[in-house]
């Protein structure tokens, strides 16, 4: 916040609770701005804290979450409080248009549903602190583990008993915090606009204030909480506590390198990983897409884990298990059978040990029923639709631009609708974390960043942040409405 703006906000503050006297220049921090509490692009920091750090900042806080486990909002039990809160943030799942059982199960989900993200882990954090102190409680009540996020508890009413239980209250929360930043003009609270709160709760004050909510993000924190005092502002306080001067930078999917340097990394998941290998890299990413920074840019990152082996190695560890790795995930052979049957050659073999593997999701299992492992592009005979096919499900591809990018080079094999209706549909295939996509119809550029699609401010940020306009890929309108709107692409504090 620039000097003039705390300057005025101070003198709005004190005129308006002159009736308490001295109270709101002694008790309020000078820099809470009640019309933007948390930013946009900050709310939508899906990738600020990977698991690990999640679980490591309960613990700090001496949290009773930080040992706490239990179902999640889709029934699957044992999930740690950390894993609970990483997954709703980041590997959520949209459903809509997707054909489900009655009773889905998160492994269907999984399969049929887009994986999307939410809301910044960050965010969710502070949120269950705010709302039932579960940071800093070492010993909570059961009905604040129960209504941990305040979901489903409106003023003055009974709270819904379908959204109790953790694992409901903070997936709920993450989903409704979503939704008030893809739909802002569904809510009472909107950016732009100047309203009148009470605050019935307060501490600091009960007297009304004004306030012009500058953005969706606040808004959306009024909608949900329709106080500036204490609640609002209780979440600034946390905010600035748990997590001052946090800076964004590059999203998931950048390949960064240090100017005057030859390594590459990648980030993700808020990490930079770096890649140990030549093959490594040029079998997941074009290097034309990397993007020359500052070492003081780098600084920012904390490292992950190093990327060591090309995609599709088959790695063996010393206990005699045999790995395929594809993208981030890493797929157990189950059999010597299996090994033989889908064809893999014992010469590729990389002998490994197991911590080579810390950077790798645990993937679908290799059995006797795997096909199409590393995915086949089927067209039907009958329609001329064309999809990847890849364990089990066809996933559409609705823009024949992936035939000459993502798919470039690989062969289309004619399949009648008998074949391809063993296959189960699922969501169109999508360009993923970093490509740079426009439309005809306009000449904005997006990012692609966590399911999202981000657009730049301006050409000038374009090339001030390093990407190449020859990487910019024209789709169809039809396939960039799929993604939702994301935060602006604007340049970093750093730059």
């Amino acid at each position: 916040m620039n000097k003039i703006t705390k300057i005025s906000l101070i003198s709005a503050l004190i005129f308006i609770f002159a009736p308490v006297g001295l109270l709101a220049q002694t008790d309020i921090d000078p820099e809470f701005n009640p019309g933007q509490i948390i930013s946009d692009a900050e709310i939508l920091n899906t990738g600020s804290l990977t698991l690990t750090e999640i679980q490591n900042f309960l613990v700090k806080q001496g949290s009773f979450l930080a040992s706490f486990s239990t179902y999640n909002s889709h029934g699957t039990p044992n999930k740690t409080a950390a894993e609970i809160i990483y997954e709703a943030a980041t590997a959520n799942y949209d459903c809509d248009g997707v054909e489900l059982s009655d009773l889905p199960t998160e492994d269907e989900k999984k399969l049929k549903c887009r994986h999307v993200s939410t809301v910044n882990p960050k965010f969710l954090l502070v949120l269950l602190q705010k709302e039932q102190s579960l940071i800093g409680d070492d010993a909570p009540e059961q009905s604040q583990l129960d209504w941990a996020t305040g979901y489903g508890c409106p003023d003055n009413w009974a709270c819904n008993p379908y959204y109790k239980g953790f694992g409901k209250q903070v997936n709920s929360a993450s989903l409704q915090f979503r939704y008030y930043m893809d739909h802002p003009d569904s809510y009472k609270y909107r950016a732009g606009n100047t309203y009148t709160f009470t605050n019935p709760y307060g501490v600091i004050t009960n007297e009304p204030l004004n306030v012009m909510i500058e953005n969706t993000a606040t808004a959306g924190l009024y909608n949900y909480t329709p106080h500036v005092f204490n609640g609002n502002y209780n979440f600034f306080k946390l905010w600035k506590k748990y997590f001052p001067n946090n800076p964004l930078i590059y999203p998931d999917g950048s390949l960064l390198r240090i100017n005057g340097e030859v390594g590459v990394w990648l980030i993700e998941g808020g990490l930079k990983r770096p890649f140990l290998s030549h093959g490594a890299l040029t079998s997941r990413f074009d290097e034309k897409k990397i993007i020359t920074v500052a070492q003081s840019v780098m600084d920012n990152y904390a490292k992950g884990e190093a990327i060591k082996f090309p995609n599709y190695s088959i790695i063996r560890t010393p206990d005699k298990k045999r790995y395929l790795l594809v993208d981030s995930a890493k797929r157990l052979i189950v059999s010597e059978e299996v090994f033989k049957n889908i064809g893999f050659n014992p010469d590729e073999i990389i002998d490994a040990p197991v911590s080579d593997l810390a950077g790798y999701n645990d993937g679908q299992n290799l059995t006797a029923t795997s096909t199409n492992i590393t995915g086949t592009l089927m067209q039907s005979t009958k329609n001329g639709g064309v999809y990847f096919v890849q364990d089990g499900t066809k996933a559409p591809l609705v823009d024949k631009i992936f035939l000459s990018t993502k798919f470039k080079g690989k062969k289309i094999v004619p399949a009648n609708e008998t074949t391809l209706a063993k296959y189960t549909k699922i969501a169109p295939v999508l360009f993923g974390n970093g490509e740079l996509l426009k439309s005809p119809a306009s000449p904005t550029v997006y990012l692609i960043d966590n399911g999202q699609k981000r657009p730049f401010i301006s050409g000038e940020t374009f090339e001030t942040l390093g990407y190449n306009w020859s990487n910019v890929i024209t789709v169809s309108p039809q396939l960039l409405s799929l993604y939702p709107l994301g935060t602006v692409m604007s340049l970093p504090p750093t730059i």
